[in-house]
Protein backbone atom coordinates (compact mmCIF):
# COMPACT_ATOMS: atom_id res chain seq x y z
CA UNK A 1 0.00 0.00 0.00
CA UNK A 2 1.03 3.79 -0.45
CA UNK A 3 2.45 5.29 2.60
CA UNK A 4 0.92 8.90 2.31
CA UNK A 5 1.57 11.71 4.32
CA UNK A 6 -0.87 12.75 6.97
CA UNK A 7 -1.34 15.79 9.27
CA UNK A 8 -3.24 16.85 12.34
CA UNK A 9 -5.32 19.70 12.77
CA UNK A 10 -7.71 20.84 15.54
CA UNK A 11 -10.47 23.34 13.80
CA UNK A 12 -12.94 25.43 15.73
CA UNK A 13 -10.68 25.66 18.78
CA UNK A 14 -9.10 28.84 20.61
CA UNK A 15 -6.00 26.75 20.43
CA UNK A 16 -4.13 23.13 20.34
CA UNK A 17 -6.28 20.51 21.75
CA UNK A 18 -9.54 22.14 21.67
CA UNK A 19 -12.04 22.24 18.58
CA UNK A 20 -12.61 19.33 16.42
CA UNK A 21 -10.00 16.77 15.42
CA UNK A 22 -9.08 16.63 11.74
CA UNK A 23 -6.84 14.18 9.83
CA UNK A 24 -5.70 15.13 6.31
CA UNK A 25 -3.69 12.77 3.65
CA UNK A 26 -2.29 14.24 0.65
CA UNK A 27 -1.40 12.47 -2.39
CA UNK A 28 -3.91 9.77 -2.23
CA UNK A 29 -5.18 9.38 -6.19
CA UNK A 30 -4.05 5.98 -5.51
CA UNK A 31 -6.01 4.92 -2.81
CA UNK A 32 -8.91 2.79 -2.81
CA UNK A 33 -11.87 4.08 -1.59
CA UNK A 34 -11.98 1.00 0.84
CA UNK A 35 -8.61 1.48 1.65
CA UNK A 36 -10.03 5.76 2.68
CA UNK A 37 -12.75 3.91 4.52
CA UNK A 38 -10.77 1.58 6.79
CA UNK A 39 -8.06 4.48 7.14
CA UNK A 40 -10.76 6.84 8.66
CA UNK A 41 -12.33 4.27 10.52
CA UNK A 42 -8.62 3.69 12.33
CA UNK A 43 -8.55 6.64 12.96
CA UNK A 44 -11.71 7.37 14.49
CA UNK A 45 -11.74 11.28 14.13
CA UNK A 46 -15.40 12.90 13.35
CA UNK A 47 -14.22 13.15 9.12
CA UNK A 48 -11.05 12.19 7.82
CA UNK A 49 -9.80 13.93 4.31
CA UNK A 50 -8.35 12.75 1.38
CA UNK A 51 -6.58 15.04 -0.85
CA UNK A 52 -6.26 13.11 -4.35
CA UNK A 53 -4.44 15.63 -6.29
CA UNK A 54 -1.85 18.70 -6.19
CA UNK A 55 -3.21 19.53 -8.97
CA UNK A 56 -6.17 21.70 -9.49
CA UNK A 57 -9.26 20.99 -11.24
CA UNK A 58 -11.79 23.58 -12.73
CA UNK A 59 -9.92 25.71 -10.21
CA UNK A 60 -10.22 23.72 -7.47
CA UNK A 61 -8.33 20.67 -5.50
CA UNK A 62 -10.42 17.34 -5.45
CA UNK A 63 -10.62 16.54 -1.82
CA UNK A 64 -12.97 13.26 -0.36
CA UNK A 65 -14.35 13.23 3.00
CA UNK A 66 -15.01 10.36 5.41
CA UNK A 67 -16.37 9.61 8.66
CA UNK A 68 -15.74 6.22 10.76
CA UNK A 69 -18.60 4.78 8.70
CA UNK A 70 -18.84 6.25 5.43
CA UNK A 71 -18.16 8.94 2.50
CA UNK A 72 -20.35 12.23 2.76
CA UNK A 73 -19.95 15.13 0.20
CA UNK A 74 -19.63 18.02 2.61
CA UNK A 75 -18.49 19.18 5.81
CA UNK A 76 -17.58 21.96 8.08
CA UNK A 77 -14.65 21.69 9.94
CA UNK A 78 -13.17 19.16 7.25
CA UNK A 79 -13.18 22.02 4.79
CA UNK A 80 -11.80 24.54 6.87
CA UNK A 81 -9.06 22.11 8.24
CA UNK A 82 -8.33 21.09 4.62
CA UNK A 83 -7.87 24.43 3.41
CA UNK A 84 -5.23 25.19 5.76
CA UNK A 85 -3.18 22.10 5.12
CA UNK A 86 -3.18 22.82 1.12
CA UNK A 87 -2.42 26.41 1.68
CA UNK A 88 0.63 25.50 3.90
CA UNK A 89 1.81 22.48 2.05
CA UNK A 90 0.42 22.40 -0.86
CA UNK A 91 -0.38 25.34 -3.09
CA UNK A 92 2.73 26.93 -4.33
CA UNK A 93 2.00 30.43 -4.52
CA UNK A 94 0.41 32.86 -1.70
CA UNK A 95 -3.72 33.05 -2.17
CA UNK A 96 -6.22 34.85 -0.21
CA UNK A 97 -8.55 31.67 -1.39
CA UNK A 98 -8.71 27.97 -2.12
CA UNK A 99 -11.57 26.36 -3.49
CA UNK A 100 -12.40 22.70 -2.42
CA UNK A 101 -14.20 20.63 -4.68
CA UNK A 102 -16.38 18.20 -2.97
CA UNK A 103 -19.22 15.79 -3.19
CA UNK A 104 -21.65 18.82 -3.16
CA UNK A 105 -19.84 21.43 -5.01
CA UNK A 106 -17.36 23.44 -4.80
CA UNK A 107 -16.94 25.34 -1.75
CA UNK A 108 -14.66 28.52 -1.10
CA UNK A 109 -12.62 29.32 1.57
CA UNK A 110 -10.77 32.65 2.27
CA UNK A 111 -7.94 32.88 4.14
CA UNK A 112 -6.98 35.81 7.06
CA UNK A 113 -4.80 38.47 6.55
CA UNK A 114 -2.68 37.18 8.81
CA UNK A 115 -1.70 33.59 9.75
CA UNK A 116 -3.53 34.01 13.27
CA UNK A 117 -6.67 34.86 12.34
CA UNK A 118 -10.08 32.89 11.30
CA UNK A 119 -10.64 31.05 7.76
CA UNK A 120 -14.04 31.58 6.36
CA UNK A 121 -16.17 29.34 3.91
CA UNK A 122 -19.17 30.11 1.99
CA UNK A 123 -21.69 27.25 2.08
CA UNK A 124 -24.19 26.26 -0.48
CA UNK A 125 -27.08 27.92 -0.45
CA UNK A 126 -29.71 26.07 1.93
CA UNK A 127 -32.79 24.40 1.68
CA UNK A 128 -35.17 22.78 4.20
CA UNK A 129 -37.23 20.02 4.62
CA UNK A 130 -39.23 17.96 7.07
CA UNK A 131 -40.57 19.13 10.27
CA UNK A 132 -41.46 17.29 13.50
CA UNK A 133 -43.51 18.18 16.93
CA UNK A 134 -42.14 19.31 19.78
CA UNK A 135 -43.38 16.57 21.44
CA UNK A 136 -41.19 13.97 18.87
CA UNK A 137 -38.07 16.65 19.27
CA UNK A 138 -38.31 16.38 23.30
CA UNK A 139 -38.83 12.25 22.84
CA UNK A 140 -35.73 12.26 20.39
CA UNK A 141 -33.43 14.21 22.56
CA UNK A 142 -34.49 12.38 25.76
CA UNK A 143 -35.83 15.94 27.70
CA UNK A 144 -39.36 17.07 28.98
CA UNK A 145 -41.52 18.97 25.67
CA UNK A 146 -41.55 21.71 27.78
CA UNK A 147 -37.28 22.38 27.11
CA UNK A 148 -38.19 22.81 23.78
CA UNK A 149 -38.41 26.31 22.45
CA UNK A 150 -42.28 25.78 20.25
CA UNK A 151 -42.48 29.48 19.37
CA UNK A 152 -40.10 28.54 16.43
CA UNK A 153 -40.20 24.67 14.03
CA UNK A 154 -38.70 21.96 14.68
CA UNK A 155 -36.97 21.79 10.93
CA UNK A 156 -34.34 20.12 8.66
CA UNK A 157 -32.09 22.36 6.95
CA UNK A 158 -29.27 21.68 4.55
CA UNK A 159 -25.75 23.26 3.04
CA UNK A 160 -24.71 20.16 2.07
CA UNK A 161 -25.39 18.35 4.64
CA UNK A 162 -29.08 18.21 6.25
CA UNK A 163 -29.79 18.72 9.96
CA UNK A 164 -32.34 18.23 12.30
CA UNK A 165 -32.51 21.84 13.94
CA UNK A 166 -34.44 22.12 17.41
CA UNK A 167 -34.80 25.04 19.50
CA UNK A 168 -34.65 24.49 23.30
CA UNK A 169 -35.60 26.68 25.78
CA UNK A 170 -32.17 27.40 27.90
CA UNK A 171 -29.04 25.99 28.89
CA UNK A 172 -30.65 23.46 31.45
CA UNK A 173 -32.45 21.90 28.84
CA UNK A 174 -29.49 21.65 26.86
CA UNK A 175 -27.10 20.13 28.89
CA UNK A 176 -29.89 17.54 30.48
CA UNK A 177 -30.34 16.08 26.73
CA UNK A 178 -29.84 12.03 26.72
CA UNK A 179 -30.00 11.58 22.73
CA UNK A 180 -32.54 8.46 22.45
CA UNK A 181 -31.01 5.95 19.34
CA UNK A 182 -34.53 3.78 19.50
CA UNK A 183 -36.51 7.02 19.13
CA UNK A 184 -34.32 7.82 16.43
CA UNK A 185 -34.41 4.95 14.88
CA UNK A 186 -38.75 4.78 15.03
CA UNK A 187 -38.66 8.05 13.35
CA UNK A 188 -36.95 7.62 10.02
CA UNK A 189 -39.62 8.30 8.14
CA UNK A 190 -40.32 11.56 9.33
CA UNK A 191 -36.46 12.33 9.84
CA UNK A 192 -34.02 11.97 6.83
CA UNK A 193 -31.33 14.16 8.15
CA UNK A 194 -28.74 11.91 10.06
CA UNK A 195 -27.26 15.22 12.39
CA UNK A 196 -29.52 16.74 14.93
CA UNK A 197 -28.40 19.74 15.83
CA UNK A 198 -30.11 21.33 19.33
CA UNK A 199 -29.82 25.29 20.78
CA UNK A 200 -30.40 27.74 23.25
CA UNK A 201 -29.63 31.51 23.82
CA UNK A 202 -26.93 32.17 25.52
CA UNK A 203 -23.05 31.27 25.65
CA UNK A 204 -20.32 29.28 27.33
CA UNK A 205 -18.45 32.12 27.30
CA UNK A 206 -19.53 35.94 27.16
CA UNK A 207 -18.56 36.44 23.26
CA UNK A 208 -20.90 33.39 22.15
CA UNK A 209 -24.77 34.31 21.20
CA UNK A 210 -25.68 30.84 21.46
CA UNK A 211 -25.05 27.19 22.65
CA UNK A 212 -25.01 24.11 20.53
CA UNK A 213 -24.76 20.70 20.58
CA UNK A 214 -24.66 18.63 17.96
CA UNK A 215 -25.53 14.63 17.49
CA UNK A 216 -24.55 12.90 14.19
CA UNK A 217 -25.76 9.58 15.42
CA UNK A 218 -26.61 8.37 11.46
CA UNK A 219 -23.23 8.65 10.70
CA UNK A 220 -21.69 6.85 13.51
CA UNK A 221 -20.70 9.63 15.79
CA UNK A 222 -22.10 9.81 19.33
CA UNK A 223 -21.72 13.69 19.61
CA UNK A 224 -19.38 15.85 18.07
CA UNK A 225 -17.52 19.02 19.31
CA UNK A 226 -17.69 21.44 16.22
CA UNK A 227 -20.02 21.13 13.60
CA UNK A 228 -19.37 23.16 10.49
CA UNK A 229 -21.84 21.76 8.15
CA UNK A 230 -24.46 21.79 11.62
CA UNK A 231 -23.77 25.71 12.19
CA UNK A 232 -23.98 26.31 8.73
CA UNK A 233 -27.53 25.04 8.51
CA UNK A 234 -28.40 26.81 12.19
CA UNK A 235 -27.78 30.00 10.48
CA UNK A 236 -30.09 29.36 7.47
CA UNK A 237 -32.56 28.41 10.00
CA UNK A 238 -31.92 31.09 12.45
CA UNK A 239 -32.54 33.72 9.26
CA UNK A 240 -35.32 32.10 7.59
CA UNK A 241 -37.23 31.96 11.08
CA UNK A 242 -35.86 35.42 11.91
CA UNK A 243 -34.97 34.77 15.26
CA UNK A 244 -33.15 37.58 16.05
CA UNK A 245 -35.68 39.86 14.22
CA UNK A 246 -33.51 39.94 11.34
CA UNK A 247 -32.78 39.29 7.89
CA UNK A 248 -29.15 38.38 8.94
CA UNK A 249 -26.71 37.43 11.80
CA UNK A 250 -23.07 38.16 13.01
CA UNK A 251 -22.34 36.02 16.19
CA UNK A 252 -20.79 33.02 17.21
CA UNK A 253 -21.94 30.03 18.86
CA UNK A 254 -20.40 27.41 21.48
CA UNK A 255 -20.30 24.00 20.88
CA UNK A 256 -18.21 20.37 22.78
CA UNK A 257 -17.86 21.91 26.26
CA UNK A 258 -19.47 19.13 27.68
CA UNK A 259 -17.67 16.45 25.79
CA UNK A 260 -14.66 18.03 26.81
CA UNK A 261 -13.39 19.41 23.55
CA UNK A 262 -14.71 23.47 23.69
CA UNK A 263 -15.30 25.37 20.60
CA UNK A 264 -16.22 28.25 18.81
CA UNK A 265 -17.71 28.86 15.22
CA UNK A 266 -18.50 32.11 13.99
CA UNK A 267 -21.23 32.57 11.71
CA UNK A 268 -22.85 34.78 9.32
CA UNK A 269 -26.00 35.04 7.08
CA UNK A 270 -27.91 37.39 5.44
CA UNK A 271 -30.82 37.05 3.25
CA UNK A 272 -30.44 39.00 -0.37
CA UNK A 273 -33.27 38.79 -2.92
CA UNK A 274 -34.86 35.87 -1.27
CA UNK A 275 -31.71 33.71 -0.72
CA UNK A 276 -29.89 32.76 1.63
CA UNK A 277 -25.94 33.07 2.06
CA UNK A 278 -24.42 31.33 5.20
CA UNK A 279 -20.70 31.99 5.59
CA UNK A 280 -19.17 29.84 8.98
CA UNK A 281 -15.59 30.80 10.14
CA UNK A 282 -13.02 28.98 12.65
CA UNK A 283 -9.42 28.50 13.25
CA UNK A 284 -7.01 25.82 12.92
CA UNK A 285 -4.46 24.67 14.73
CA UNK A 286 -1.31 21.95 13.45
CA UNK A 287 -0.86 19.71 15.64
CA UNK A 288 1.35 16.56 14.31
CA UNK A 289 2.48 15.39 10.78
CA UNK A 290 3.79 11.42 9.76
CA UNK A 291 3.77 9.09 7.47
CA UNK A 292 0.83 6.33 7.32
CA UNK A 293 2.33 2.94 7.14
Amino acid sequence: MLKPKFYITDVFGSEKYTGNQLATFVDCGELETSVMQAIAREINFSETTFITSRDETDGGYNVRIFTPNNEIPFAGHPTLGTAFILKKYIMSKPAKQVVLNLGVGQIPVKFPEDETGELWMKQAEPDFGSKISVEDAAELLGISPDGVDSDFPVEEASTGLPHLVVPLKSAAALKSINFDMDVYSRMDHKIHAKSVIAFCRGGYTDKQSLMVRVFPVGYGIPEDPATGSGNGCLAAWLVKNRYFHSDNIDIKTGQGYEIGRPSQLSLKAVKEDGKIHVYVGGYVFSVAEGVWG
